[in-house]
């Protein structure tokens, strides 16, 4: 691999999980905000999911909540990997965050009750399946935003 591809990557995937982590940033905004106004809980799927995986039991509800949190973080930051593929095929603006966010929550729907994590969010009913789409549309959209701001309109180049 030359040096020139290198450096290529290494900024693909560096402006990918910068990407990423924009996204879950936001994400987490909104669901906060969402959760104080509907008064619901914090989801306990990504802590649960993340822990059977990696055989991972916190201790108490204090540990279980951190580790929940971590999950949701690094799982939002590694997608943010998805950013620099879809860029590449030259998926950007709205279409390359519909693009990545169904690849996002279609995951989540397919991983979580394969892990034992839950049901898929429509068993819960629409509503929650509508708030779980805003959540995920948040994440794409900021994080297409973030990748465009740091790679402009154009995909890098390759050499």
């Amino acid at each position: 691999m030359t040096r020139h591809r290198a450096d290529s990557l290494a900024a693909a995937i560096g402006g990918g999980l910068l990407s990423g982590l924009a996204g879950t940033a936001a994400m987490t905004v909104s669901s906060t905000i969402e959760m104080r106004l509907s008064g619901r809980e914090p989801s306990r799927t990504p802590g649960t999911a993340a822990g059977t995986l990696l055989h991972v039991r916190p201790q108490d509800a204090k540990g279980e909540q951190r580790f929940g949190g971590l999950a949701h973080w690094a799982y939002g930051t590694l997608w943010g990997l998805a950013r620099p593929v879809v860029h590449a095929f030259g998926l950007r603006g709205w279409q390359g965050a519909l693009c990545h966010g169904t690849a996002v929550l279609t995951a989540e729907q397919a991983l979580l009750p394969a892990l034992g994590a839950g049901s898929p969010t429509p068993c819960y009913g629409l509503r929650p399946l509508g708030i779980d789409t805003l959540h995920h549309a948040v994440y794409a959209a900021v994080a297409v935003l973030a990748h465009e701001r740091l790679f402009g309109s154009r995909a890098p180049r390759r050499r």
